[in-house]
């Protein structure tokens, strides 16, 4: 007995011992038989493992086989212009290094496209697999992420060529332009690609990058680098990928975030979502699923029942009988998850593309959840070619106007051959139309360029151009009452802003401006609708500016304008007058502010005799009030043709400020009264113009014409000039005067003496103690008494 005991420990210790050495053995880079069956594998069902096993996998390679490859591999120092490259991409400060997948991704993309237009002229180009995939798999054990490909492969040659020396031209630019930009202190972030080197955007993140290719007219390699030298052998597995790539990254410590599912899902997405090739990723889901209940099991977990309580469910049991029993299970499920299931819909001609295939593209890659207003999907040939589809949002994004023209405007993503590049630009469309979404996809562009780089491309002028017709082209065929009633209540704003800003474009934004007039109290008109109504020799389109309606229409500058029965129109949002200062005519019909001077009407030769014959009889009137009594508040003063009820009207000159565009710029937050245009146009003096029909002004010039030194006149003069500058839109210099200067004139109206002043309030005498003080105190006595009292009592208790 006790010698079978020692052989059964001496077993022990050599199983021991064999497992001991199997570990360290392991350590040398192990590669696990089947990656598939790893630790996420295991938790998994045989069919799960099953699927497993199409997982991106090294496997049939043991440690000791790695280790063998490695020494028997061929060793290749890179090119020392390569190896220069390389040294700046990995040291180099990429705030960005999320582009390593998307350049990857690309490369795939490529290498499909390849086999696929092969296989068109040679039907055994796909013979060795029918699929066209990108598959990615992270494996959080081995700190590695694989991606794999079923594309053309490469030979050892290409893997030397490609991989190793790459002895183009572009190698060199890459490098100078690296350094310049550098040298300039510019980004250099996403310079990569641009020259034929996105490969190596992998040792961005990697320490070690290891590839398995297999193409139709060679064996299946290996190629792996550590960014210093790298080695090519032929893979002793023979042909496991049948044809295509594998791309295979131990993963730096500071970059195992890349690692993560919803890392990898969220790039796939931003980056590479319109690839035209199916991207698959390996992914877990939750399921709740049935599984029987073994006999055994059942009957240790069910009590004791009672034996009536049988009796009463016999007949239900043989019902049961032959059902099997299940149970519900939550189980961890791990399959391969389509990421890019949304199509590039512009690739496709506009025709045979359905309106809810829109609406559907519009809501996914704007994340809004209402339909588009409207859109427009065309193909641009040319200097350029590209293809796009622009949408117009339903409503206006939240904050618009907020840090106007320096928010970046994320909303017009850029493509190159269905990769996505970026969407921060500030220039791909005007700051007007930052309310502007879609899709612009060229193949002329070189491939991930940076954004300063970019920004500067010829091309990219030709493509903003064409951007900004294509847009206006699309709002102007908006149906007119949902232009009016959606488009415009929404974005009038931006078409206004855009006739102040594009210049080249003026007069296609000019045709988009609506604005309130005298014609209708609800609806806008166009500039074309007022041009078609006026009248036979009216020369000038007319305006007034307010802060409302209301206020815009009780001006006395529009008085003569209405009753002649000429249409005006009216500006009540502060940006209206300076878009139409911007616009110096319209049809070839200038505009006229009616708050300025030039407002001149049609008149016949009686008409102007007449008008001629009361200048020189209000002379005496106008030249007292110019050079007497208003002399250093007014230019000068001269009859009207434009009021018919108020009695005068301050108006500005063709170039001053009239009163709405001086109350906007004195409420401009930067405003500092030391500015010298500000302070000019401010200070201007303005003419007065008198209504020579009006009483108070006939008054005015019979007593001018009996005493010009009357005090009473000059003070009418005085009131008259104020309120004509409140009424005019224009604020008083001094608010004080003008108040002491009514009050002047209500005395005399009301015959108080000007001298007589105002009573003054007697002072109040102190008043002497009363009686009434000494009761009181006798009072609070009496209570304090009686406080003491119910103290004495509560201590007796």
């Amino acid at each position: 007995m006790k010698r079978v005991w020692v052989i059964g420990l001496l077993f022990a210790l050599l199983a021991f011992a064999s497992v001991k050495a199997e570990d360290e053995l392991d350590v040398d880079g192990t590669v696990e038989e089947d990656l598939g069956k790893s630790r996420d594998g295991s938790k998994t069902d045989d069919e799960v493992v099953q699927r497993e096993e199409e997982a991106i996998q090294l496997d049939g390679l043991n440690a000791a086989q790695i280790k063998e490859l490695r020494e028997k591999s061929e060793k290749h120092a890179f090119q020392a212009e390569v190896n220069r490259m390389m040294k700046l991409i990995i040291n180099s400060l990429y705030k960005n290094k999320e582009i390593f997948l998307r350049e990857l991704i690309s490369n795939a993309s490529d290498a499909l496209d390849k086999i696929r237009l092969l296989s068109l002229t040679n039907e055994d180009a796909m013979a060795a697999n029918e699929e066209l995939t990108i598959k990615i798999k992270s494996d959080k054990e081995k700190n590695m992420l694989h991606i794999t490909d079923t594309g053309i492969g490469m030979t050892k040659e290409d893997l030397v060529k490609n991989l190793g020396t790459i002895a183009k031209s572009g190698t060199s630019e890459f490098l100078n332009k690296m350094t310049e930009m550098q040298a300039e202190d510019q980004s250099t972030s996403e310079l990569i690609g641009q020259f034929g080197v996105g490969f190596y955007s992998a040792f961005l993140v990697a320490d070690k990058v290891i590839v398995t290719s297999k193409h139709n007219n060679d064996t299946q390699h290996i190629w792996e680098s550590d960014s210093n030298q790298f080695s090519v052998i032929e893979d002793p597995r023979g042909d496991t990928l049948g044809r295509g790539s594998t791309i295979t990254l131990v993963l730096k410590e500071e970059a195992s975030d890349y690692l993560e599912l919803e890392t990898i899902k969220n790039l796939v997405k931003k980056y590479s979502q319109f690839i035209n090739f199916p991207i698959y990723v390996w992914a877990s889901k939750t399921e709740t699923v049935e599984e029987p209940i073994e006999e055994d099991a059942e009957a240790a977990d069910e009590p004791e029942k009672e034996v009536a309580e049988d009796e009463a469910e016999v007949e239900e049991e043989e019902e049961d009988k032959d059902k099997p029993k299940t149970k519900k299970v939550e189980k961890t499920v791990w399959d391969w998850e389509l990421m890019n299931d949304i199509k590039p819909i512009w690739q496709r001609p506009a025709k045979e593309v359905e309106e809810d295939e829109y609406k559907a593209f519009y809501k996914t890659f704007s994340k809004d959840s209402d339909d588009p207003l409207t859109h427009i999907h065309f193909t641009a040939e040319g200097e350029v070619t590209f293809k796009s589809i622009l949408f117009v949002p339903n409503s206006a994004p939240r904050g618009l106007f907020d840090e106007y023209g320096s928010k970046k405007n994320d909303f017009i993503k850029l493509f190159v051959r269905r990769v996505f590049i970026t969407d921060d630009f500030n220039d791909m469309m005007p700051k007007y139309l930052n309310f502007v979404k879609g899709v612009v996809d060229s193949d002329d562009l070189p491939l991930n360029v940076s954004r300063e780089t970019l920004q500067q491309h010829k091309l990219l002028k030709v493509i903003r151009k064409k951007l900004v017709r294509k847009t206006l082209d699309m709002i102007k065929k908006i149906a007119e009452e949902q232009y009016n009633d959606k488009f415009w209540k929404e974005f009038g704003t931006n078409i206004k802003l855009g006739v102040i800003e594009d210049h080249s474009n003026r007069t296609r934004l000019a045709k988009l401006l609506r604005f309130q007039t005298s014609n209708s109290e609800t609806d806008v008109a166009s500039l074309e609708q007022y041009v078609e109504r006026m009248k036979e020799k009216q020369d000038k389109i007319y305006f007034m500016a307010g802060t409302s309606r209301k206020e815009a229409e009780a001006s006395p500058f529009v008085e003569r304008l209405l009753k002649k029965g000429y249409e005006v129109i009216y500006l009540t949002e502060p940006v209206d007058e300076y878009c139409i200062q911007a616009l110096p005519e319209f049809d070839g019909k200038r505009f006229q502010n009616v708050a300025k001077e030039g407002v001149k009407f049609d008149e016949s030769d009686k008409a102007k005799e007449k008008r001629e014959a009361l200048e020189k009889e209000y002379e005496p009137l106008t030249t007292w009030l110019k050079d007497k009594a208003l002399k250093e508040k007014i230019e000068k003063a001269v009859l009207s043709q434009r009021l018919t009820n108020s009695p005068c009207a301050l108006v500005a000159s063709q170039y001053g400020w009239s009163g709405n565009m001086e109350r906007i710029m004195k409420a401009q937050a930067y405003q500092t009264g030391k500015d010298i245009s500000t302070n000019y146009y401010a200070s201007q003096k303005k003419t007065l113009e008198i209504n020579p029909k009006h009483p108070l002004i006939k008054q005015m010039l019979k007593r001018v014409t009996e005493d010009p030194e009357e005090q009473y006149a000059s003070d009418l003069a005085g009131i008259l000039f104020e309120t004509a500058t409140l009424r005019s839109g224009y604020q008083l210099a001094d608010t004080k005067a003008y108040g002491d200067r009514i009050e002047r004139m209500l005395r005399l109206s009301m015959n108080v003496p000007l001298d007589e002043q105002i009573e003054e309030e007697p002072e109040e005498e102190p008043e002497e103690p009363a009686e009434e003080d000494s009761e009181d105190k006798e009072e609070i006595v009496d209570e304090e008494d009686d406080d003491e009292s119910t103290k004495t009592d509560k201590d007796e208790l």
